[in-house]
C-alpha cells in the first residue's frame, strides 16, 4: 500500500510540472509577460508599416533593446507606431528608424540607427527621421513593368 501512495504522489508531480511547463510555453508563444515599469518610450511616422506588427522586436546593430508597442493610424494619415525601449538607452535626436524585414521573406522588425546629435531623445518623444517598410509587391511590378519598356513596348 505504501508504495502505491509515493507512486501517486510522484505521478501527480509531473503531471503537475508538465502543466506548468504547458502554461509557461503559452505565454512566451502569445507574447504575454509583465513588463514592470515601463522603459523610454519614443513615437516614429511611417508612411507604409508593411507587416510590421506590435511586439515586433526594435534592435539596434542587431541587438533587441525593446518592441513595438502599439501601431495607430495619425491625423496626419501615417502609421503612427510606440516603440518600448530599453530605459538606459541615450538615442540622440537624430537617429533614424527603419522597418528591415529578416532575410527575404521573413519577419518586420524596426532598426535603430543612433544618430551623433549631443541632445538626447527622452520619453514621449518622435523621431524625426524615419524609412518605410518596402513593399516587395510594388518593388516586382516595377521591375517587369520597366522591362517590359524595355521591351520595345509602350505604356
Amino acid at each position: 500500500m505504501q508504495s502505491s501512495r509515493v507512486r501517486d504522489l510522484v505521478v501527480g508531480l509531473f503531471v503537475l510540472a508538465g502543466l506548468a511547463a504547458i502554461a509557461y510555453l503559452s505565454l512566451q508563444i502569445g507574447g504575454l509577460s509583465y513588463k514592470g515599469p515601463r522603459g523610454l518610450e519614443l513615437v516614429a511616422s511611417f508612411d507604409a508599416v508593411g507587416g510590421l506588427s506590435e511586439r515586433a522586436p526594435v534592435r539596434i546593430a542587431g541587438v533587441k533593446v525593446g518592441q513595438v508597442e502599439s501601431i495607430v493610424l495619425g491625423d496626419d494619415l501615417r502609421a503612427r507606431v510606440t516603440l518600448d525601449l530599453d530605459p538606459r538607452l541615450e538615442l540622440s535626436t537624430d537617429t533614424v528608424g527603419s522597418i528591415r524585414t529578416e532575410g527575404l521573406l521573413g519577419d518586420q522588425f524596426i532598426e535603430l540607427a543612433p544618430g551623433g546629435e549631443e541632445e538626447i531623445l527622452r520619453s514621449g518623444d518622435q523621431l524625426s527621421f524615419t524609412e518605410s517598410a518596402i513593399n516587395l509587391e510594388k518593388l516586382i511590378g516595377s521591375v517587369v513593368h520597366d522591362a517590359r519598356l524595355g521591351d520595345g513596348e509602350e505604356e
